[in-house]
C-alpha cells in the first residue's frame, strides 16, 4: 500500500494509507483509487436504491420482521417512581409517556421508544400493594416478554413485602432473569447513615427473595413540583450496559456534548434501528447478502438528508478512505465469509447465523456513527479528521458488539 498523493482531487484526507485498489489513469498518468468491493457495493445500493428483486426483502427487514425489541420491565409499589424513571431515561414528558403506553394485559401497559422507529420497550405493571390487585396474571405475562427487571423501591418505604413476593414468583419461573434494584428517593433521607441503613434493609429483603446478590443504584428523580437535582441515571445506564448494551447505547448521555455529539444524540435511535434491522436480516441465509448493504445504504441516505449533505462517489470514497484499511478491508472480507458460513447445514443456520447477525448489527451501528461525524464535518465546512473518525468507529463497534454476545 502506498501513501495517498497529496494532490489527489477527490480527497481532503492527507498523509493516509489507502486501503483501496489503485490503477494508473492512462489519459492523465495519475494514480486513481477505488473503493474495495464491499464499499463499492454499498455505494451502488446508495446511488441506485430499490433495484428490482431487492425491494421485498429490504422492506421486510426495515419493517423489523421477526426482530424482538429488548424489553425493560418496571416493578414496584404505587408511588415508587416508575413513571418518573421512564421520564428520566427517555427525556419524554409525562403527557408523552401517558399517551404512548398501550395495554398488553388488563392491568399492564407497554411503551415503545422511540415512538416512530422503536428500539426498545418498557413494560409497566400496576403498583404492587394496591387494594384488590392480584399481580399473578401480570407477572406471568411480563416475565416471558422481558429481558431485564428494574425493581423500583423508595428509600423511605421499608415495607417491600409485596415486591419481594413478586420477585420470588419470577424466580420460580425464570431464575436467570436479570434484576437491577433502583433505590429511589435519596433526597427524602438526607442523613447519610439513615439512607445507608434503609438501602441495606431493602436490598437484603429483595436479595433474599431473588436468592442471589443484586446490582443496585440510588436515584433522585424529578416528580411533580419537587425542586431537586436528578441523579443516578448514569449509574443505572451503566448497570443496564452489562445486560442489554443495545438499550444502554440508546439511553447513554454523552459526557462531551459539543455540537457534533449533540447532533448525533438526536440520531442515535435511528442508527440503532437500522442496525437492528441489518442484524435481524443477516441471520437468514442468502437474504442478508442482499439486505444488509441495502439497509446500510438507506441509513446513510437518511443521515445525509438530516445533515443536508448529498452522498456522491467522491464523498463515499473520501469517507471510506478516512475509515482506513481496518474498517474497510476487514469488514468486506468477513462479510463474504459470514454469508458462506450461513450455508453450512445446521451450524450455519444456528451459530453461524447468530454470529452474522451480531456482526452486522455492530458494524451497521459503527458505520452510522462514523458517517454522522463525517457528514457533520462536511455540513460545517470542516476538514475530515481520520484519527477521530476511526476512533469513533472503533469505539462504537466495540460497544455495539457486546449486545449480541450474551
Amino acid at each position: 500500500m502506498s501513501k495517498l498523493p497529496p494532490k489527489y482531487p477527490l480527497l481532503s484526507v492527507s498523509g493516509y494509507t489507502a486501503p483501496h485498489e489503485h490503477f494508473i489513469d492512462m489519459d492523465t498518468g495519475r494514480r486513481r483509487y477505488k473503493m474495495n468491493r464491499y464499499f463499492e457495493r454499498l455505494w451502488q445500493a446508495l446511488a441506485k436504491p430499490g433495484r428490482e428483486g431487492e425491494q421485498t426483502d429490504v422492506a421486510a427487514a426495515l419493517a423489523g420482521a421477526g426482530r424482538p425489541l429488548p424489553v425493560i420491565w418496571l416493578l414496584g409499589k404505587t408511588g415508587a417512581g416508575k413513571s418518573s424513571l421512564i421520564r428520566a431515561l427517555t427525556g419524554l414528558s409525562a403527557a408523552q409517556i401517558g399517551n404512548g403506553f398501550a395495554p398488553c394485559t388488563r392491568t399492564a401497559d407497554m411503551l415503545d421508544f422511540p415512538e416512530d422507529l422503536p428500539v426498545m420497550r418498557f413494560l409497566d405493571t400496576r403498583g404492587l400493594g394496591e387494594a384488590g390487585y392480584d399481580p399473578a396474571d401480570d407477572l406471568e405475562a411480563c416475565e416471558k416478554r422481558s429481558h431485564v427487571l428494574l425493581v423500583v423501591a423508595r428509600l423511605d418505604d421499608p415495607v417491600q413485602s409485596e415486591v419481594a413476593a413478586a420477585i420470588s414468583t419470577v424466580r420460580k419461573h425464570r431464575s436467570d432473569t436479570p434484576i437491577i434494584v433502583v433505590h429511589n428517593g435519596a433526597d427524602l433521607l438526607p442523613e447519610e447513615q439513615a439512607r445507608f441503613r434503609a438501602r441495606q434493609q431493602t436490598q437484603q429483603v429483595l436479595e433474599k427473595a431473588a436468592g442471589r446478590e443484586l446490582p443496585s443504584v440510588e436515584t433522585v428523580l424529578l416528580s411533580g413540583e419537587a425542586c431537586v437535582t436528578e441523579s443516578g441515571i448514569d449509574a443505572l445506564v451503566t448497570a443496564l450496559d452489562t445486560v442489554i448494551p443495545e438499550v444502554a447505547l440508546l439511553l447513554a448521555r454523552d459526557e462531551q456534548r459539543g455540537a457534533e455529539r449533540g447532533a448525533f444524540s438526536e440520531l442515535r435511535a435511528k442508527v440503532l434501528w437500522y442496525a437492528g434491522a441489518a442484524g435481524a436480516s443477516d441471520v437468514v441465509p442468502v437474504v442478508g447478502a442482499v439486505t444488509v448493504p441495502a439497509i446500510q445504504a438507506e441509513m446513510l441516505r437518511t443521515l445525509g438528508k438530516r445533515y443536508a449533505v448529498e452522498w456522491t462517489r467522491s464523498r463515499m470514497t473520501e469517507f471510506t478512505l478516512a475509515l482506513g484499511a481496518g474498517a474497510a478491508a476487514r469488514y468486506g472480507a468477513s462479510y463474504a465469509i459470514r454469508q458462506l458460513i450461513k450455508l453450512i447445514p445446521v451450524y450455519g443456520q444456528t451459530a453461524g447465523a447468530a454470529a452474522a447477525g451480531a456482526v452486522s448489527f455492530a458494524a451497521t451501528y459503527a458505520l452510522g456513527r462514523a458517517a454522522a461525524f463525517y457528514l457533520h464535518r462536511k455540513q460545517q465546512g470542516l476538514a475530515i479528521e481520520p484519527d477521530e473518525l476511526r476512533a469513533l468507529y472503533t469505539d462504537a463497534l466495540r460497544r455495539a458488539r457486546r449486545e449480541r454476545r450474551r
